[in-house]
């Protein structure tokens, strides 16, 4: 492609109609907003969406529908078979649902984690057999691959070989409505004192097998657990759980709630407990310092280099540690306190601004196009 001064992105929203669109469906919505927000007339976006009902609450930007409902799409691209998308300088695909494209179209495509090479059993047999199929086909046809953090690029290198071009670029941290009160919360939900808090898809990888034991320590007798989230595969039982550590009484399971819902959820939390086994990013760890909220993850590489020294770590799968951090971390004094502070640091060095900036110029990279100002007007 020549050097021009326009360049139409589209990005690949399949994910917002998922099921359970998870992590990747908030950072789908993330990267929609975000370049919604910073489009101009020489830079825009479309959303590309298979057939059926629109997500709620799309940005007013063009809609470009792809022929095919998402389950027969997967089944499609996974060969590598129509329909192509072209007729926009960029494809996005957000997820490893990934399309074949034509004419001068240049596709980028982010890779959120390694966990179907370094974890398999933590996903189904069909999901390993296409993340690792759709992966390999990314690393052979995008112009470039986007991990979430340094962490997954350097490991996606080792699965996928030097030929793919590899970018480590953050999520953008979403912005979360007013909060509800967490009195008005604890009366609709259930939850009942102080909390510690979990956010995420119940799933073997995120650890709420060692987390729910966790909450039988002495040490945290006087706190509730509160598991925020749909459930996923893998048959993830958090009532069950909570019955054979005894702690059925202090454990309140929400389900998937609204933003301000989450946003009130995160502001009356004593914790935020992240023990997962594998991540590419983590998301609610970012949430929850920048709301003020001590963090404790398992030493996942991943969570690490996302808390950057504002976590407390502990080794994945071990129940003791992890009792013991959350109870550190709960209680009243200097390393609540340096947490706390810490953790707004931290999450103040996520910043929507760079990460739209280092996407618009990623995509008129690989378009070959050239417009002389930054995307957000040359402010940076």
């Amino acid at each position: 492609m020549g050097v021009s001064d326009r360049l139409t992105v589209g990005l690949l929203a399949a994910q917002l109609t998922a099921r359970v669109p998870g992590g990747t469906g908030r950072y789908t919505r993330g990267v929609l907003e975000a370049l919604a927000a910073t489009a101009t007339p020489e830079r825009s976006v479309e959303v590309l969406l298979p057939l059926g009902p629109l997500p709620v609450g799309l940005p007013p930007v063009p809609v470009r529908r792809v022929a095919g409902p998402d389950r027969l799409l997967a089944r499609l691209w996974e060969r590598g078979w129509p329909p192509r998308v072209q007729g926009v300088d960029v494809v996005h695909a957000p997820t490893l649902l990934v399309p074949p494209v034509a004419g001068d179209t240049r596709l980028v495509v982010t890779i959120h984690d390694v966990v179907p090479w370094s974890h398999p059993l933590t996903l189904t047999p069909r999901g390993v057999a296409f993340h690792r199929r759709m992966a390999e086909r990314a690393a052979r046809t995008a112009a470039v691959v986007v991990a979430p953090s340094h962490t997954v690029a350097s490991s996606l290198r080792e699965v996928l070989g030097p030929r793919v071009d590899l970018r480590a670029i953050p999520p953008f941290l979403p912005r979360l409505p007013a909060a509800e009160s967490s009195a008005s919360l604890r009366s609709r939900l259930g939850a009942q004192g102080e909390y510690v808090l979990f956010v995420g898809t119940a799933e073997p990888r995120k650890g709420l097998d060692v987390l729910v034991p966790a909450m039988a320590a002495a040490s945290l007798a006087d706190l509730t657990l509160v598991v925020v989230g749909p459930r996923g595969w893998g048959d993830v039982q958090v009532d069950a759980l909570a019955a054979a550590a005894g702690v059925a009484d202090r454990v309140c399971v929400t389900g998937r709630v609204d933003d301000a819902a989450l946003a009130g959820l995160y502001d009356g939390a004593r914790v935020l407990a992240m023990p997962s086994r594998a991540e590419g990013f983590g998301l609610p760890v970012v949430e929850a310092m920048s709301r003020g909220v001590p963090v404790v993850t398992s030493d996942d590489p991943a969570l690490v280099e996302v808390g950057g020294g504002a976590t407390l770590v502990t080794p994945v799968a071990d129940v003791d540690a992890l009792a013991a951090a959350l109870a550190r971390a709960a209680a009243t004094g200097t390393d609540r306190e340096r947490l706390v502070r810490a953790g707004r640091e931290r999450a103040a060095t996520y910043s929507t601004d760079v990460t739209v900036d280092a996407l618009w110029s990623l995509y008129a990279e690989v378009a070959g196009v050239s417009t002389g100002r930054g995307p957000t007007g040359g402010s940076g």
